[in-house]
Parts: structure tokens; C-alpha cells; sequence
């Protein structure tokens, strides 16, 4: 089972923890695994990027063009920006939450969103879209989107990973005080795909 995936956002969204979540899932079922991120001027709300792959006969931890079987969006004008990296018939898992970038805001320009995501719908077959303010809301709190991203990304089928190999990531790799919260989270997501 191979699998290539595209994770992307700007920084503090929690792009770079949940490409480490995945490639700790896949190492649990002794898949080989490899990764790379791109992190830029995450701390100034930059774009950030992962790839992470996972199966055998990986030579390159980078996708190329057309070859990702999911993108996982932590912002839509970024997952937009990644859309040439999908596959045909390939999945897209984002937020609707959009963060202005820095140049729209400096520039005086308005940007919401809601043109990237009406775009995704147009040209993506395979989309699932999260609404984090909703979702935390639900849950709690605001510091759950990477996972909320990763449980849409399990029940979309095309993570090839289950909610029990994401739950041992985090137990294994998040301090325990975060284990409820996460796995909350991942039971939202069950719930409302079901």
C-alpha cells in the first residue's frame, strides 16, 4: 500500500505536526516512510507545506505533479495553490477557514475564501470540506484542526490509515494532556461522516 500526500496551510495551523502524525501512523505498521516540508516564513503566517510517502519503492521523500492521492488544506487559497499535485481521482480534505495573507492585507484587499472553496467544488471530484469554527466549537476548543483534518482524511478512504492508527500516533507522540482533546476531535469527525 502506497500512499502520497500533500499537507498545506500557513504556519501555526498545525500543517507540520500532522504530517508527523501520518508518517508515525505509517511507521507503526512498519510501512517505509518519507517526508519533507517546505516551512518558509511560517511564523509570519507564511505558506507550509509537507510531503509525506509512504508504502515501498519510494525513492524521493517530493511528489511530483499529478501524483498525490490527497492534499490535505489547512487553508483554501493554499490547498488551491497545491491542486497540481493531485491525481485524477485523487481527494481533497480542507478548511474553510481562510487566513488573509499578509500581502492582501498590506495591499488593502479582501479575501474570505468562499472563491476557493467555490472553485475546489467546481474541480475537485473527491472534496470534503471542514468547518473548523464549527467543529471547535462543538469540541471545545480551537487547537484541533490538524486532527479534525486527518479523521476527514481517514473516513474519506483515501489516507489509507484508520482512526486507530491516528489515535496511536497521537498517544505516542503528543503529551498526554492533549490525548482527550485530540481524540475528540477524530470522534466529531466520525460522527458527522457517518
Amino acid at each position: 500500500m502506497n500512499r502520497n500526500i500533500v499537507l498545506c496551510g500557513v504556519g501555526g495551523l498545525g500543517t507540520v505536526l500532522a504530517s508527523k502524525l501520518i508518517a508515525a501512523a505509517a511507521m507503526n505498521k512498519n510501512l517505509p516512510v518519507m517526508s519533507a516540508e517546505t516551512i518558509g516564513m511560517a511564523q509570519r503566517g507564511g505558506s507550509v507545506f509537507s510531503h509525506v510517502r509512504y508504502g515501498y519503492n519510494i525513492s524521493s521523500p517530493m511528489i511530483a505533479n499529478s501524483e498525490a492521492d490527497i492534499i490535505l488544506g489547512f487553508e483554501p487559497g493554499e490547498t488551491v495553490r497545491m491542486l497540481p499535485f493531485l491525481k485524477e481521482g485523487g481527494t481533497v480534505v480542507t478548511s474553510s477557514r481562510a487566513i488573509m495573507p499578509v500581502t492582501a492585507t498590506l495591499s488593502g484587499s479582501s479575501y474570505n475564501g468562499d472563491e476557493m472553496i467555490t472553485y475546489l467544488r467546481e474541480h475537485v471530484e473527491n472534496l470534503f470540506v471542514i468547518d473548523p469554527q464549527k467543529a471547535c466549537k462543538e469540541i471545545g476548543s480551537p487547537k484541533t484542526l490538524n486532527t479534525l483534518l486527518l479523521g476527514a482524511a481517514v473516513y474519506s478512504g483515501a489516507l489509507g490509515l484508520s482512526e486507530e492508527d491516528i489515535k496511536e500516533a497521537i498517544a505516542a507522540r503528543l503529551p498526554e494532556k492533549f490525548h482527550e482533546l485530540n481524540f475528540k476531535a477524530l470522534e466529531y469527525v466520525r460522527k458527522h461522516s457517518e
